[in-house]
């Protein structure tokens, strides 16, 4: 799967410093936007999605997974963007479980491919050390790195 993210452009190492965690979804959002995959308006239905009912997209400390809904109109097509962040945003403040560092935006035109997606995802993130050695990349040189280490 990380080679699916370098392949298709959809890797982005940021050094841009969000103020808040909505300022992070943004963020995460431009590469989904530059490859033509979601507008705005999927990004703007996300963050209302994690106002109305919380941090849900923090699948593990240090991983956030923004999504909305399949039938969003602002899906322009399927896939999943992965950026780093330079440093970790708090969903919820005094709860570290809640802070994210790498974020995998997903968009999907229908419910059993977004279902899928999240499926693979979940998957590759639960490969021992596998969390731990995204955390650390800071180059696209260390995203090559771990996958070649992780063989994706």
């Amino acid at each position: 799967m990380l080679r699916y993210f370098l392949e298709n452009g959809l890797v982005n190492i940021t050094d841009k410093h969000p103020d808040n965690w909505e300022d992070a979804i943004r963020i995460s959002g431009e590469v989904m936007k530059d490859n033509h995959l979601v507008t705005d308006q999927y990004i703007d239905q996300v963050i209302s999605d994690v106002k109305e009912y919380g941090p849900y997209i923090v699948i593990v400390p240090g991983v956030a997974m923004p999504h909305s809904s399949a039938e969003n109109s602002g899906v322009l097509g399927t896939g999943i963007g992965f950026t780093i962040m330079p440093e970790k945003v708090s969903f919820e403040d005094g709860n570290p479980e809640k802070d994210a560092k790498l974020f995998f935006m997903l968009a999907a035109k229908d419910h059993d491919t977004h279902v899928k997606n999240i499926a693979n995802l979940s998957d590759m993130l639960m490969e021992d050390d596998m969390v731990d050695d995204l955390l650390k990349i800071k180059t696209m040189d260390d995203y090559r790195d771990v996958m070649k280490k992780h063989n994706m």
